[in-house]
């Protein structure tokens, strides 16, 4: 018998419901309906906050990396062919781009990424962020000051240490600051602490950043590298300016100690270092170890009498899930920073405030920042207004807002809620103590999933303030983009189920509910 005739007198021993050419046609039709879902979505307008237009010589638009002059003002050809190569997307106008350094910009080309899965990068809005000369702006950068000055301070002590007193009175004098505040002021217990539900409630570090991560066979316990008491950089203005030029840093004086989170600086250190979805994946794994009773009552497979949840509605479904969503958050992003706001970051905004204060320039900055408490503290301990960073080498080479950690923390945070219960209690919650080398127990209100993950979202958002590499808004707002991506792409894949579901419900980071049926 020749081999075509053997193969011809196999069986077909495919069983189910649908046959090969049924599957394939179901196949195509749901990717086709989950793209025409989305095709059929109203375009998203982009406004700005009209900084770039407004003031020609780009005081106000982000331009490290690229050539500046001695007041830190970039050279105006460069950023032309800058946005050139935006504009176009071409690859070799982007390799014309000339630089002030050796630091490359980072990866602009992904705005033009496209996905497989979720609404489009480029039809996911954001908020207008706080324009130059505004007070809102001025707010946040008070706040970054007084962050920086409180680096060292434990979280366990802002109640009593003077400087974080100081900070939250002196940050209750602005017109338009938008941190959390008690009966209309900051306090110490509202002091660098996000807006979402369970925020406020407990320890300002989340459980998902202390707690031991189960690690397949073995537990990794959160003590972590971290950068030595006091190193501050970028504070004298000739390194200031080589930065902004894209000079290569000295590497940071490290602690030789690791540590648990305890002060802003180790948190800083954490989401310096950490690669992209680290806070959501270990934040999966600790929850996945509390087994049944902290999965989301709609888990189809928590009422079956023969069957267990595992490729769908399980552990290799929630943890593809919570990494896949955190590039395209990135995606999401990357498009906003590049191609819509070109926001400056916070150390670009200090080196104005430091040239507008010594008097070798005039910037409209707005008075409440120039008269504010804060100024005056920075300048006696540095001998410059500059903002003091946490990283030698400053904020990373593309623009602030939003805020790249915060969409990805957003994100996953958003997977998870959607799988877990929010309101399962959290079981032996700790505290770090204030040297960070133990783990101290926590007996105050309860702490919940629900308050938890939005917390580790805030931390691992405004983590990246304290270092001076954010603003506010760019990680609120960044949050807010990566739940809208997770949502997206969850909204997709309920199609793909042949489970019986009545839908993902969770909370959102406004605190609205939302069930994706």
């Amino acid at each position: 018998m020749t081999k075509n005739k053997e193969s011809n007198n196999k069986k077909n021993c495919l069983i189910g419901p649908l046959n090969s050419i049924e599957r394939n046609e179901k196949a195509f039709q749901v990717r086709l309906e989950a793209a025409a879902s989305q095709m059929i979505l109203p375009l998203t307008k982009h406004p700005c906050n009209g900084d770039e237009q407004l003031y020609p010589t780009k005081i106000g638009s982000f331009t490290k990396g690229l050539p500046h002059n001695s007041h830190g003002t970039v050279d105006l050809q460069a950023y032309n062919q800058f946005i050139k190569a935006l504009k176009t997307g071409k690859e070799r106008h982007f390799e014309s781009i000339p630089l002030g350094g050796d630091v490359k910009l980072a990866n602009p080309q992904a705005v033009y990424a496209f996905d497989l899965a979720g609404t489009d990068c480029h039809n996911l809005g954001i908020a207008v962020p706080p324009s130059f000369n505004s007070a809102w702006q001025a707010g946040e950068m008070a706040e970054l000051y007084w962050q920086a000055l409180t680096r060292d301070v434990p979280f366990l002590e802002y109640g009593s240490n003077p400087l974080t007193m100081e900070a939250a009175s002196d940050l209750s004098s602005f017109s338009d600051f938008r941190g959390p505040k008690a009966n209309s002021k900051v306090t110490t217990d509202t002091l660098f602490r996000g807006d979402t539900p369970g925020d406020l409630t407990g320890p300002y570090i989340s459980q998902f950043l202390l707690k031991d991560i189960p690690y397949g066979a073995t537990t990794i316990v959160q003590r972590y590298r971290t950068t030595v008491t006091s190193s501050d950089y970028m504070t004298s203005y000739d390194k200031w300016l080589d930065i902004q030029n894209g000079s290569i840093p000295a590497a940071p004086l490290f602690d030789p100690t690791p540590r648990y989170i305890r002060n802003g600086r180790d948190l800083g250190e954490y989401v310096h270092q950490d690669f992209s979805f680290q806070g959501p994946l270990s934040a999966c794994l600790v929850l996945l170890s509390y087994g049944k009773g902290a999965l989301d009552e709609s888990n189809p497979y928590l009422k079956s009498e023969t069957q267990g949840s595992f490729i769908t509605f399980g552990a290799a479904h929630i943890l593809d899930l919570v990494t896949k969503v955190g590039r395209a958050a990135l995606e999401a992003a990357w498009f906003q920073k590049y191609l819509v706001h070109r926001r400056l970051r916070p150390e670009e905004f200090g080196g104005r405030v430091h040239n507008h204060m010594i008097g070798t320039k005039c910037y409209p900055i707005n008075s409440e920042l120039l008269n504010c408490k804060v100024i005056g503290k920075i300048f006696k301990k540095f001998r410059s207004y500059l903002l003091p960073m946490s990283y030698p080498e400053g904020c990373p080479i593309h623009p602030a807002y939003p805020a790249g950690h915060a969409a990805i923390a957003g994100a996953g945070a958003t997977i998870l809620k959607a799988f877990f219960k929010e309101s399962f209690e959290i079981p032996n919650p700790v505290v770090s103590s204030s040297d960070g080398l133990t783990l101290l127990p926590y007996s105050g209100e309860p702490l919940t999933i629900g308050g938890e993950l939005n917390k580790l979202a805030a931390n691992i958002s405004l983590g990246r303030d304290t270092a001076g590499v954010h603003w506010r808004s760019d990680g609120i707002e960044g949050m807010k983009l990566g739940e809208a991506v997770a949502i997206s792409i969850l909204r997709d894949y309920r199609a793909t189920y042949n489970e019986k579901f009545s839908g993902f419900s969770f909370v959102k980071f406004d605190g609205t509910p939302i069930t994706i049926k």
